[in-house]
This record gives C-alpha cells, sequence and structure tokens, in this order.
C-alpha cells in the first residue's frame, strides 16, 4: 500500500510541476541520453514504466501498444495518455524530442 501511495504522488508531482521539476536546461549540443535522463527516466528508468508497468519502452512492449518510430514517440511526448506528463513544444523542443526518440529506439531494444 504504502509502494502505491508514493507511486501515486510521484505521478501527481510530475504531473503538476512537470519535468521542469527534474530537468535542467537543454541546448543544442545535448545528447538524447542526456536529455532521456533529466527528463523521461524518473517515470522510465532503465526503460521501465513506474506509473503502467505494461507499457514500458522496451522494443517489443513499445510496438505491441503502437509505438514504433520516433514520430510516435514524440507523438506520445506531445499527446500522452493517463498517467504521464505532456511535453510541448515549450517544455522539450522538436530537435531535442527527435534526438530522445532516436535514443530509446536506440538504446531499450
Amino acid at each position: 500500500m504504502h509502494r502505491i501511495f508514493m507511486i501515486s504522488l510521484l505521478a501527481i508531482s510530475v504531473s503538476l510541476f512537470g519535468p521542469s521539476l527534474f530537468a535542467e536546461e537543454t541546448s543544442k549540443g545535448t545528447s538524447g541520453e542526456a536529455l532521456f535522463k533529466d527528463n523521461c527516466a524518473v517515470c522510465h528508468p532503465n526503460g521501465g514504466n513506474i506509473i503502467n508497468p505494461l507499457k514500458p519502452l522496451h522494443k517489443k512492449e513499445r510496438e505491441a501498444n503502437g509505438v514504433k518510430t520516433a514520430a510516435d514517440i514524440v507523438g506520445k511526448m506531445r499527446n500522452p495518455g493517463p498517467g504521464m506528463t505532456k511535453f510541448d513544444e515549450k517544455t522539450i523542443s522538436d530537435a531535442d524530442a527527435k534526438k530522445i526518440a532516436e535514443y530509446i529506439l536506440k538504446t531499450f531494444k
């Protein structure tokens, strides 16, 4: 019960305060890995998913959920499902979102 409470509290915090709570400002030279760590890893450690464990970032499960390309990943970032923070263009630029998506595709096989 304590674990469920802590996960719920984390989800509410991320939803209310957004990724700025955890991320530093990014720049053109920032790698997809660094951007992922700054913006995504809090909910997706090692490609998992602490909010919805049935939807991790690993290829088999990701593709089973219809997320197959970098454009699909960016689409989920821009228009996520319940429980995920929305990352609009003001929060993460299109270029940085693409870097994150490419990192996910390359890393979580």
